[in-house]
This record gives C-alpha cells, sequence and structure tokens, in this order.
C-alpha cells in the first residue's frame, strides 16, 4: 500500500509540475514577484497532495528568528520536500542550485526567470568564485541566498559532509547566516519508494552573525544544525514507531 501511495503521489506532483510549467509560462513575461506568487501556489498544492495521499504534514518553528533583508541561509538536505517548501518562508528567495537543472527545457526557463546561481559540481576553484560573485549580486539586491551546505540529500543517520562553498558565500557576503535543522527524510526518504505518514518537521535556529572566521563560521554551522537535527530525527522516529505500533494493535 505504502509503494502504491508514494507511485500515486509522484504522477501527482509530475502532473502538478507540468500544469503549472505550462499554465503559468505569461509569468515569464512579468515581475519577479509574481513568479515566486505562482511558485507558492505550486508548493502549497504538492503539499495538500502529501498529506491527502500519504499523510505527510509539516510544522516549522522559528520563523520569528529570520531576520529582515540579504542572508544567507544554510538548511540540512534530506528529501525533495525542502526543496520547495523552504521557498515560502522568505521575500525573494535565490537557491544554489546544480547549474544542469538550468537546460532542463521549460523548468530551466522559470529557474532563469527566478534569479538561481547555477553552479557547476566538480568545477572546483574557478566555478566557486563564478558562485560567489553572482551571489554578491543578488544579495545587493536585497534577496536571501539558499544553499545546502552539503551539496545534495543526505540520509537522516548519514555522517554530516559539509562542503566549502558555504563558508566561501559567508565569508565574502558579509551577512548572517541562518541555519535550518529538518527531519523530512524519515517521511520522504532520497532514493526510496517508501513513503512514512507523521509530520515533518523544521526548526529554523538562531542566526550566525557576519564576521567570524570561513573555517570557524563552517565548524559553528555544523555544530548548530547537526544536534537539531539529531534531535528531531530521533523524535521523529520515536513518533513512527508508536504510529506503527497502533497500526498493528489495530489490525491484531
Amino acid at each position: 500500500m505504502q509503494i502504491f501511495r508514494a507511485l500515486l503521489l509522484n504522477v501527482c506532483l509530475y502532473l502538478n509540475t507540468f500544469g503549472y510549467l505550462l499554465v503559468c509560462l505569461p509569468v515569464l513575461l512579468l515581475p519577479r514577484r509574481v513568479l515566486w506568487r505562482a511558485v507558492a501556489s505550486w508548493a502549497s498544492v504538492n503539499n495538500r497532495l502529501l498529506y491527502a495521499i500519504c499523510g505527510v504534514d509539516f510544522e516549522i518553528v522559528g520563523r520569528e528568528r529570520i531576520p529582515e533583508g540579504p542572508l544567507l541561509v544554510a538548511a540540512k538536505h534530506q528529501s525533495a520536500w525542502e526543496t520547495y517548501v523552504l521557498l515560502g518562508l522568505f521575500r525573494d528567495p535565490a537557491y544554489v542550485l546544480k547549474r544542469e537543472l538550468m537546460w532542463v527545457p521549460i523548468f530551466g526557463w522559470y529557474c532563469m526567470k527566478a534569479g538561481l546561481i547555477p553552479v557547476a559540481r566538480g568545477g572546483g576553484a574557478h566555478a566557486l568564485a563564478k558562485m560567489t560573485e553572482r551571489a554578491k549580486r543578488e544579495i545587493a539586491l536585497n534577496r536571501q541566498i539558499i544553499i545546502f551546505p552539503e551539496g545534495t540529500r543526505r540520509a537522516p543517520d548519514a555522517e554530516p559532509a559539509y562542503k566549502r562553498g558555504v563558508a566561501a558565500l559567508y565569508g565574502e557576503l558579509d551577512v548572517p547566516c541562518l541555519p535550518i535543522a529538518l527531519n523530512s527524510g524519515l517521511y520522504w526518504p532520497r532514493r526510496s519508494w517508501r513513503m512514512r505518514p507523521g509530520t515533518i518537521r523544521v526548526e529554523i535556529l538562531e542566526p550566525i552573525p557576519p564576521g567570524l572566521h570561513p573555517d570557524a563560521f563552517l565548524a559553528r554551522l555544523q555544530n548548530e544544525i547537526e544536534p537539531a537535527t539529531t534531535r528531531l530525527v530521533s523524535a521523529g522516529r520515536s513518533e513512527i514507531a508508536a504510529r506503527e505500533r497502533y497500526e498493528a494493535f489495530r489490525r491484531a
């Protein structure tokens, strides 16, 4: 049943995305703020589908910790879920994403319109320099840069693998960094068809002020995000275990 629900969800999410990509094409000619309204609508439909089909809800705490103005956002990355949900927390966000996504037909047009920041994975110092220069231009426009410090989705129990890119951005942008912890990988795992019902939890942590040495910043960022993530994952596992015991009791 879980596999069927996950398959149905993926079909519905693809149809929803494809429909929005086509219907919203005129938005590409309008100001970027109009695009973000369309994105917010698309993300809301995604979350409704996720809850209706797989019983996955979400809770975000710490919104009051989000500073005004330009910002670097560093979020844990466990699932596809946060790639669209985190967008709704910020006024004018710009994801750092792999360059190949900009080449996807139609989808890439929206990425360019949204002013997202492409980076060539494996491009070394040159790619890092180009990413940083682009991020500086977006920060000057009072935007919020969202980056996943580990570069890709990681399983909830995986060892941390923070990259130097986030430290390079922090050192050059001279803005606060907002750490975000979450446990989405328990409910929508990467590379898996098994969706678990329950509540994804996101915790927005205290901002890290600018001015630290990049090495000190990277250590602090990891020391902020990882314990909070471990706590959220532990609480989520307890919730899942309790739900499974209840379902086993009902079937008995």
